[in-house]
């Protein structure tokens, strides 16, 4: 399997896709768990921390899915929330705090036994290098992802012709 054949590509976006979507999924079971979850972290009013972590499973959820579908922005999103959730952790961490991450809902394992959040940097870090493959897949074949309003966009290389729906820009 060649690293730049299109398999790996859609192996990892699938993973990724998969693993957003689980972990959206999860959360949403419990949104009350989450949100205190986000609360013991001190980063945002008491307040807010249900209305975040409503926000925060909706777009797992949504770029999860637009990962595996291949769509545009998708990719950037998930790797914004993917910082995002290191930085917490690393704040965390810095705090001396011994809390559980809230990746996968309540009745995950780190729910459990905490002092993960080394551990979920790493996981972290994990995901982060396969965007960077996915990145540096689209730039070395040129090819991009679908829009979500007009389908596909044409690969760099002309991989196909423009059809006439294709041919105007929305931007």
């Amino acid at each position: 399997m060649r690293l730049l054949s299109p398999i790996p590509y859609r192996l990892i976006r699938v993973a990724l896709g998969g693993v957003f979507l689980y972990s959206g999924i999860s959360k949403s079971l419990d949104l009350g768990y989450f949100s205190e979850v986000i609360n013991a972290f001190g980063l945002l009013p008491s307040a807010l921390a249900y209305p975040a972590g409503v926000v925060i499973v909706i777009a797992e959820l949504v770029l999860g899915a637009g990962i595996i579908l291949d769509h545009k922005g998708a990719l950037g999103g998930l790797l914004v929330m993917l910082l995002g959730f290191m930085a917490v952790a690393g704040y965390a961490i810095l705090m001396g705090y011994d809390i559980d991450c809230g990746c996968f809902g309540p009745g995950a394992p780190e729910a459990e036994a905490f002092s993960s959040l080394r551990t979920v940097i790493a996981r972290d870090a994990v995901m982060v290098a396969g965007i960077a493959y996915l990145y540096l897949w689209r730039w070395k074949t040129g090819c991009r992802p679908r829009s979500f309003l007009l389908g596909s966009f044409p690969s760099a290389k002309g991989a196909r012709k423009l059809s006439s729906k294709d041919q105007h820009d929305p931007a």
